[in-house]
C-alpha cells in the first residue's frame, strides 16, 4: 500500500498531483451531472399546479387537484384520490402521438 506521508517528505508530489487531477476529473464528469439531474427531479415534483396532469416514479399517471407544504393530491381518470410527496411525482405528462406514416406509392 502506498503512503502519502511518505510520498510528500520524499518529494513525489506529481503522483498527489495525479491523484487529485483524477479525483476532479471523476467529480467533473460523474457525480456534479448526476447532482444537477437530481436537483431538476426535486424541481418537477415542487413545480406542479392544480390541473396539470403528471406520471409519479411509480408510472400512475393523474391530475393534480391540490398541492399543499409538499403534498400533492392526485385524482386518476377512475376518480380514485390519492396523497402523494411531492418528490414522488416524476414529472408532467406529456405523451407523444404516435408518428403517423403514411404508404408509399406503388406498394399494394
Amino acid at each position: 500500500m502506498f503512503n502519502f506521508a511518505t510520498a510528500a517528505k520524499s518529494g513525489n508530489s506529481s503522483f498527489i498531483l495525479i491523484l487529485l487531477v483524477a479525483y476532479a476529473a471523476i467529480w467533473w464528469f460523474m457525480i456534479r451531472p448526476r447532482q444537477k439531474r437530481n436537483k431538476e427531479a426535486r424541481m418537477q415534483g415542487r413545480n406542479v399546479e392544480v390541473g396539470d396532469k403528471i406520471k409519479t416514479i411509480g408510472g400512475l399517471i393523474a391530475t393534480v387537484t391540490a398541492n399543499v407544504d409538499g403534498i400533492v393530491t392526485l385524482k386518476t381518470d377512475s376518480g380514485v384520490v390519492l396523497d402523494f410527496e411531492s418528490r414522488a411525482i416524476a414529472g408532467k405528462w406529456n405523451p407523444t402521438p404516435p408518428a403517423i406514416t403514411k404508404p408509399k406509392k406503388g406498394n399494394k
